[in-house]
């Protein structure tokens, strides 16, 4: 029997999608043969691209912007496209123009070897996979790990885009032969708007990532902890901070990610309002395989996500999960789609309202006061975090939504 091939396209970093590295793993490890197509536009994050290449078994091919001539050909017929769509041309050809200016590359670079299954990640790679599953004959899905047209808030001057989003979707998705998603909430709002059936696959990570063993209480201080690819507004930072200053006991807050918007400045000075200036820490970014580990070093995860735009209120990030299989507990906010989340984790998880400090305060000092309940919930976070919300558990349900696609 002929070897199955299956091309994984995404406009983004291979660091910046753990998603697209965790897929391709568990397809080489189910004998497939796998190529990933994934973009290379930002100097600074090619370092922690090279860590994952050092131990990806599969063929890659970098996308990049090209000649700074021709990307800004590109740049200015996408520009013309999003007025022609505005002022109604509003057809797929249009659309696809209009979105981005690398769809086409991308779709070269897919189409370069046969497969027998393209799938796309980001809405950029969408029209890509089916360009050249539609050239080779073959067959095409998405992974929505967004819900791309909630990305935005339905606002006059977003409505535009949002047209061309939508019109992208409902011109491919039907055709796809594989559909997955981050979040059931995310399936809901897909099929809610096009009538298609998305199989919800959660941004776990593999168990080879956690530790050993739960790691010990961090000594005599609430040890809190967020990260993410780039630190700046819209997180649910400012909040927190400002509960810490309400705390009774010892807290600090240690935040990783990229810093090139300069936005530690303000949470800085946030933090000094609040009279906690010395318990707020900035890390650097780490490579996509040690952060679990280094989550699991402190004590809580924060995952304080808005519910604005719409697609925050239903996703599910990687925080929650890493925090979990690291065996730390989880501080959520409100959210529907962290509301039903935490119906699963018991003790493991604290729900807050991210408009009432008071509450977030007491929340963190029933940890801070109490090193057994925290222990218990550690110790619930570790069992969750080995027992179910792992890549090793979840990626049976992706190779499965995988097979049915090929056939």
């Amino acid at each position: 029997m002929r070897i199955k091939r299956i091309c994984l396209v995404s406009p983004q970093h291979l660091a910046s999608n753990p998603r697209l590295v965790k897929e391709a793993d568990a397809l080489h490890e189910a004998g497939i043969a796998v190529r990933v197509i994934a973009g290379d536009t930002t100097a600074d994050v090619r370092a922690l691209d090279d860590t994952v290449l050092a131990q990806a078994p599969w063929p890659v091919v970098k996308v990049g912007l090209g000649a700074r001539p021709l990307h800004f050909a590109r740049r200015f017929r996408q520009e013309l496209a999003r007025k022609a769509f505005g002022c109604g041309m509003k057809n797929a050809a249009t659309a696809v123009w209009a979105l981005s200016s690398v769809s086409r590359k991308l779709s070269k670079a897919a189409a370069a070897e046969p497969a027998d299954l393209y799938i796309g990640h980001y809405l950029d790679a969408l029209p890509a996979v089916a360009w050249a599953a539609r050239r080779h004959g073959s067959k095409f899905g998405f992974d929505a790990e967004d819900d791309h047209v909630g990305e935005l808030d339905d606002v006059p001057e977003n409505r535009s885009e949002i047209a061309i989003r939508q019109e992208i979707e409902k011109t491919f998705l039907p055709d796809c032969h594989h559909l997955t998603t981050s979040s059931p909430s995310i399936a809901r709002a897909y099929r809610a708007r096009y009538g298609v059936t998305m199989t919800p696959i959660l941004n776990v990570f593999p168990l080879s990532h956690a530790p050993t063993e739960p790691c010990p209480l961090a000594n005599r201080v609430l040890s809190l902890y967020w990260f993410s690819q780039t630190i700046g507004p819209g997180r649910g930072l400012e909040p927190v901070i400002r509960a810490m200053g309400k705390i009774k006991g010892r807290v600090k807050l240690s935040i990783r990610g990229s810093d090139f918007l300069g936005y530690s400045a303000h949470l800085k000075m946030l933090a000094k309002e609040a009279g906690i200036a010395d318990a707020i820490s900035f890390l650097p970014s780490a490579p996509p395989n040690q952060m679990t580990r280094l989550a699991a070093q402190h004590d809580v995860g924060l995952a304080s996500e808005l519910s604005t735009p719409p697609n925050r209120a239903i996703s599910l990030t990687n925080k929650v999960f890493t925090y979990l299989l690291g065996g730390i507990p989880v501080l959520l906010s409100n959210t529907p789609a962290q509301r039903d989340l935490a119906k699963e984790l018991g003790d493991a998880a604290q729900m807050v309202d991210l408009a009432a400090p008071d509450m977030i305060a007491a929340h963190l000092d029933l940890w801070a006061s109490n090193p057994q309940t925290l222990w218990a919930a550690k110790m619930t976070a570790w069992q969750l975090g080995q027992s179910r919300f792992n890549w090793d558990a979840e990626k049976r349900k992706f190779l499965h939504a995988v097979t049915g696609g090929l056939n």
